[in-house]
């Protein structure tokens, strides 16, 4: 399955998760972050969703699967543990020109979650296009060994850079030669402080 990589703004566009399990649990965790409204439909939901619903960070609502649950939706996840019931989310959503993710089978969906390592404002997404979810978290954590805290820090200092240069006016060539200029700095001076650590 061929993907695209994007970021999508989520904030007030509604996510829907149809299913109250374990993998619902991560999704919500993951779209928490993202800004999205939130509204889950589930016959039944773990003790960590119940747990995070009293924190008012999402709707509710408990019972089978209808086809309205998907009504001003920007995003489905289907992740109920009912295959019939995941093809029909996938079904109605794509009726509706609805973007869906099929947790049990990527390919009847249009967009998978790929394992994110986040450090600051840096966000590293690694993606299988859903051919092996499990070997993207083992990658991601690989990466994690690597690149520390330093890194969200060093994005802070070039986001400050180029907010000066975009004030004073200087040319888009200009900007991006000195900012990777800095960066190129900035990450010999990790690289360095690591090789010298015992």
């Amino acid at each position: 399955m061929s993907t695209l990589a994007l970021n999508i703004r989520m904030e007030g566009k509604l996510a829907v998760i149809i299913g109250g399990g374990a993998v619902a649990l991560r999704k919500l965790r993951t779209l928490l972050t993202s800004g999205a409204s939130i509204r889950i439909v589930a016959i039944d939901i773990c003790p960590e969703i119940a747990a995070l619903k009293n924190l008012g960070k999402f709707a509710l609502r408990v019972g089978s699967y209808s086809v309205s649950d998907l009504d001003n939706a920007f995003l489905v996840i289907a992740a109920t543990d009912d295959v019939l019931v995941n093809e029909q989310v996938s079904a109605d959503a794509h009726e509706r020109s609805i973007l869906v993710a099929v947790v049990d089978n990527p390919v009847a969906g249009d967009c998978t979650f790929p394992a994110v390592l986040q450090r600051g404002n840096l966000g590293i997404a690694v993606s299988t296009g859903g051919h092996c979810p499990t070997f993207a978290v083992d990658v991601r954590d690989c990466i994690a060994e690597q690149i520390g805290d330093e890194y969200g820090y060093i994005l802070n200092q070039l986001a400050v850079e180029r907010e000066k240069l975009l004030t004073n006016g200087h040319p888009s060539t200009y900007n991006t030669r000195v900012l990777r200029s800095l960066a190129k700095r900035l990450l010999t001076e990790i690289t360095e402080r690591k090789e010298s650590m015992p």
